[in-house]
Order: C-alpha cells, then structure tokens, then sequence
C-alpha cells in the first residue's frame, strides 16, 4: 500500500508540472496585464510601464518567466500579482479556507443523501419511493448549477421579506462586521453557508445516488449476497456489511473524479452569494490577465484533485479487502 501511494505521487508530479505550465503558457499569451495601464488618457509614462514591465517579469521568454515562478513556488513565493499590493500567496491561503469548507460540507451532505436514497431506492425498487427519487435526481440533473442557486438566493430574499427579519443569510460568506465571540462567530458562519451548500450539494448527490442505486442493484443480485441469505444472515449484517461496502467502491470512484467538477461548481456558487473564496479569485485573475495568480489558483486545486484521487484509491483496499496493492 506505501509504495502504491508513493509512485501515484511521483506520478502526479509530472502530471501537476504539465497542467501548470499549459494554464501559464494560455494566460500569457490570453492578453497583456498591462493593457488598462497603457489605455488609460492621458497615457502611463513610459518609465512606469517599462517598471510595471520588469516587476512582471514581461520583458523574459515564456520558459524562464514559468521557471522562475515555480521555483518561487517551491519557496512559499507565488509570483508578482498585476495589483502591486496583493500578495497571491498569503489571498490564496485566506481564501482556501472559506471555499474548502463549503466543498467538504456539500460532498458530506450528497455523499451521505446519495448512501441513503440509492440504498433504499435499490431494495425498494420500481415502488413509489424509487420513482420519486429518480424524478427528482433527474430533476437537478438537469438543472444548472447557477439557476439553482440563484433560485434559492432569491427564495431566501422573498422569505426574509415575509417575514420581515433576516432569517437566512444571502450574501457573503459571513457577517460584515463579524459577531463577537467564537461561538456566535461559529453560528453566524455557518448561517452563511445554509443555501451555498445545499445549492452545491443536491447536483452532486443527483448524480451519485443514480450510481449508488445501480451499484446496489448489482450487488443484491450476486451469487455471494444470495450465499449470505441463504446462511441465514441478518438482513441487516447482509445490506452493510456484504453488500453496501462492495457498491461503494465505485461511488468512491465517481466522487473522486467528480471532484473538479465540484470545484467549477463552487466558483458560480461563490458569484451568486457573493463570497470572497477561491472562485472570486479566480474570475478576477482571469478579468485582469494576472497570470502568476491564475496559474497558482489552478497548481493548487489540482493538487487538490490529485490528492483526492489518491486517497480514493486507497480507501478501495479499505471497503473491499481483496483489494491489495503490490
């Protein structure tokens, strides 16, 4: 299992040096940062744009600019950023909390639904439960991420106007000025979180209860789950212990590679409620042609994803133990 999860990570280090240097390559030649400075009227003076030059390190060949910025990274340095006063490194850190929280509290919520409705939709299959549970998994299926949160920014609008208090949190990702206190501090935080994080949670546990369901069927009509029943096991002990860890193996999967998928959703989600996250950033990277910062938001997700990745492969030996990695 150790040396397993050693060559993936040796493996993913080319794979993340790659997708570094293409997101770098595209941003450089996407547009020039210093476009706005040399549009403005009356123009920059020369001798700013030549400094703006240089501090951006335009005035080197795309190679040696992508060296030097990973070397920066390997050193705690993510690059100069186009606002002078920003630094990408210490924004990034700050804004990976705010958004990491959101994406493992909607995947605990959609893994836990998706468990749940894909194993009682399989034993209860073709009944009313089953119906309505794929008309529904359907149903936000087919719907947009960003509809779907703004329907529920503007329900919890019309609902605070009924009732004429703020009772759900619509906009930012906590208080302005923040509450006094760690514990009203919690609250109001995860106030903030209710419609981001059910918005994001429902297309994902649409699509893994279908697989979950399919999984559990499956595995309720293979020959070792009928042995089970037939030794007089307990309902229980065969749904858990026999059948349910076997079908998770490829949710485990889906969830994995659905991780990015997750990530672009929470850069729409975080638009339409308004939160200063690591979708904000990046939309703001890409308005302004910042390259280093564009680039070093993609370096970490994908280690993100990559990670992910890795620990799903390992949980594998862990639902199945036939599962052994040489």
């Amino acid at each position: 299992m150790l040396a397993f999860a050693v060559r993936r990570i040796l493996i993913s280090i080319p794979i993340l040096l790659v997708a570094s240097f293409v997101i770098f390559a595209l941003g450089t030649f996407a547009g020039n940062p210093l476009d706005p400075l040399m549009a403005k009227s009356p123009p920059a003076p020369p001798d700013v744009i030549a400094a703006e030059t240089a501090r951006l390190n335009l005035d080197q060949p795309l190679v040696p600019r992508y060296l030097d910025w990973l070397g920066g990274v390997l050193q705690g340095d993510f690059g100069p950023s186009v606002v002078s006063t920003l630094d990408i490194g210490a924004e990034l850190g700050n804004r990976f909390w705010v958004t990491i929280r959101l994406i493992a509290l909607a995947m605990v919520i959609a893994l836990v639904l998706a468990i749940v409705v894909g194993v009682v939709t399989a034993v209860k299959q073709y009944s009313r439960i089953d119906y309505t549970a794929t008309f529904l998994g359907f149903l936000f299926l087919a719907m947009p991420s960003f509809w779907l949160a703004i329907l529920l920014k503007q329900g919890g609008i019309s609902f605070n106007n009924a009732v004429g208090d703020q009772v759900v949190y619509t906009i930012g990702a906590s208080s302005v000025p923040p509450p006094e206190g760690f514990w009203d501090n919690v609250v109001d935080v995860l106030g903030h979180m209710v419609l981001p994080t059910i918005a994001l949670a429902l297309i994902s546990f649409a699509a893994w209860s279908r697989f979950t369901r399919a999984s559990m069927l499956e595995v309720l009509n293979s020959d070792y789950v009928r042995l089970a029943r037939a030794k007089g096991l307990s309902r229980r002990t065969v749904m858990i212990k026999h059948a349910l860890r076997t079908a998770l193996i490829p949710l485990t999967t889906v969830t994995a590679l659905d991780l990015a998928a997750i990530i672009s959703g929470a850069v729409v989600t975080e638009r339409v409620f308004q939160w200063k996250g690591m979708g904000d950033f990046l939309l703001q990277s890409i308005a302004t042609d910042d390259v280093y910062a564009a680039a070093s938001w993609l370096l970490i997700t994908a280690t993100v994803v990559i990670g992910f990745n890795l620990i799903a492969d390992l949980l594998y030996g862990v639902l199945d133990p036939r599962i052994r990695y040489a």
